[in-house]
């Protein structure tokens, strides 16, 4: 098997984190991957932001933790040092695809970096709060956005989880 179908195979979500920061060169890998991702008719309109200040890590996961109605202190980034938030343009219908695929491939680049990755939602609804939009300006995006996703990435704290068994009659061949 290939390296990319076994990368394919393999990925697991983590959820639970070293402290230990993940170096900027592998963030800026795991970006650049996220840069490559399918996009409805080449707009490439979906972006992706690296949290990795603890300060707005904590603040953006307590948020998180408050619109999933979690208990006070409840980390739902499962104590992972970097967020990469995936956002995408308010107005393109695609976005949640886009931004989608975006998503899938910053998790599958991590993997292949030997880093751990989850998916996490709420993105939408904490990036409608205004304090989250006046974030975004300052740290110069412009334009509307609509969260899609966080990325959350760190080194794995644990065994590599096990893959469940996969459901049967889920392909279909015609021809």
């Amino acid at each position: 098997m290939n390296e990319a179908m076994k990368n394919l195979l393999t990925r697991r979500s983590v959820r639970k984190y070293k402290a230990e920061m993940v170096p900027m060169e592998l963030i800026e890998q795991v970006m650049e991957a996220g840069l490559y991702a399918a996009s409805a008719s080449g707009r490439q309109d979906a972006i992706v932001v690296a949290v990795t200040d603890k300060e707005t890590r904590d603040k953006l996961s307590a948020a998180n933790a408050s619109i999933q109605g979690a208990k006070e202190g409840a980390d739902p980034f499962y104590g992972a040092p970097v967020v990469l938030i995936v956002l995408a343009e308010k107005d393109w219908p695609n976005r949640i695809y886009d931004g989608s695929c975006m998503m899938e491939n910053l998790m599958l680049a991590a993997h292949a970096l030997g880093l751990g990755s989850c998916w996490i939602h709420r993105a939408r609804q904490e990036f409608e709060q205004p304090e989250w939009q006046e974030w975004l300006k300052s740290i110069g995006v412009k334009g509307e956005y609509e969260g899609i996703g966080h990325c959350i990435l760190g080194y794995p704290d644990g065994d590599e989880p096990t893959p469940a068994d996969r459901k049967e009659n889920r392909t279909f061949i015609v021809g």
